[in-house]
């Protein structure tokens, strides 16, 4: 019997087992290791943070999925990788081995030391179980200042829709934020077209957000954040989401890693250095560069499932082509969402009701 280790209990990760139990390779045993049996989607989670869903709305449950692929499932966290044995170290203590694996762990941030005591509340966005923490814990803290300063560390597409949706849900608790956006680039956004950057500005003006952009943040301080520049900004809460980080010990492995850390992969999304390791996602450096986004790790869901299946069997793999024109749908936590493609932007209440048809339609296919 040979054995497949999936790592992670990540979006790609989510179409594999259940392909899995539609048609499991014959001989093979798949095991599963995540810390969480709930895995949120990631589309869904400003929405969330908002107010707008449960928890359990947003997320898949991977202890079921297993079950129904007749996958094990081990409630731990990989710490590192053995390539010479193919066995990975649990953080529990434990050895696991595979014949082939699949990483799909997604990315950390690396925010700066904040100070000991009294200071800003910081909340990071990745991993998504961090930021449902964080933010359930500011919930039910008592104490906090009444119109608190609060600031986004980040100008992606992420940054902007947490730091709107987290402005609603405490608006809606009857905290009226005051709430900046730092970025490091000259302006948010660089990554869509100018149209849909436009739009995303008007949201944040709509929601008195002010913009700095050139902040390159140092360090955190006890009232605020102070950048490379000497610049201050004073924060009571800081919502970080600046720049997907890699985990470390793929790097210590020995891996092929680009210069960030993140697992290089060919085309069949195969490790470049192991051809036994498959890595998507975040996790992964596929050459030409992907942005981090929720979007890649899905559509490598299909090539990931079909590839696995493939290697065991000895077909012939798929190569994963990834769109250069992607869909974005941007959650402004006012009813409303920003769609953008190509050169193509607009926004509305239509592009929010479009989202949520997609975002249900992506968790409902794993219920």
């Amino acid at each position: 019997m040979r054995r497949l280790l999936l790592i992670g209990a990540g979006h790609a990760g989510a179409e594999l087992l259940r392909r899995w139990a539609a048609a499991p390779p014959r001989d093979v045993e798949l095991t599963l290791v995540s810390p969480d049996t709930l895995a949120a989607y990631s589309g869904m989670v400003p929405g969330w943070l908002a107010g707008d869903y449960a928890w359990e709305d947003c997320c898949i449950d991977f202890a079921r999925l297993a079950a129904r692929a007749g996958a094990s499932l081990v409630l731990d966290r990989v710490v590192a990788l053995d390539t010479g044995r193919r066995e990975v170290l649990l953080a529990g203590g434990a050895v696991l081995g595979a014949d082939a694996m699949v990483l799909n762990i997604g990315s950390t941030v690396r925010m700066p030391q904040a100070p000991a005591g009294s200071g800003p509340w910081l909340l990071p966005t990745r991993p998504l179980a961090a930021l449902h923490d964080a933010a359930l814990a500011l919930a039910s803290a008592q104490g906090r200042a009444q119109a608190p300063e609060l600031v986004g560390v980040g100008g992606g597409a992420a940054g902007i829709e947490t730091l709107l949706a987290l402005r609603r849900r405490l608006l809606h608790s009857g905290v009226a934020a005051r709430c900046t956006l730092l970025t490091r680039d000259a302006e948010a956004l660089r990554s869509l077209n100018p149209r849909a950057r436009r739009l995303a500005h008007a949201a944040l003006a709509r929601a008195a957000v002010v913009v700095r952009g050139g902040f390159d943040v140092q360090s955190i301080e006890p009232a605020g954040l102070l950048a490379r520049d000497g610049t201050f900004q004073a924060a009571d809460l800081v919502l970080w989401a600046a720049g997907a980080v890699a985990h470390a010990w793929p790097a210590a492995s020995g891996l092929d890693v680009d210069p960030s850390g993140f697992v290089r992969v060919d085309p069949t999304l195969r490790s470049t250095s192991h051809p036994w390791l498959f890595a998507v996602g975040d996790c992964a450096a596929f050459s030409p560069s992907l942005a981090k986004s929720g979007v890649h790790s899905v559509r490598m869901g299909p090539v990931l499932a079909h590839n696995v299946a493939a290697a065991f069997a000895g077909w012939e793999l798929q190569a994963y082509r990834p769109r250069r024109d992607q869909l974005v749908l941007l959650n402004t936590a006012d009813g409303r969402a920003i769609a953008s493609r190509g050169r193509f932007a607009a926004a509305g209440r239509w592009a929010m009701r479009w989202k949520d048809s997609i975002d249900r339609g992506f968790v409902e296919r794993y219920r």
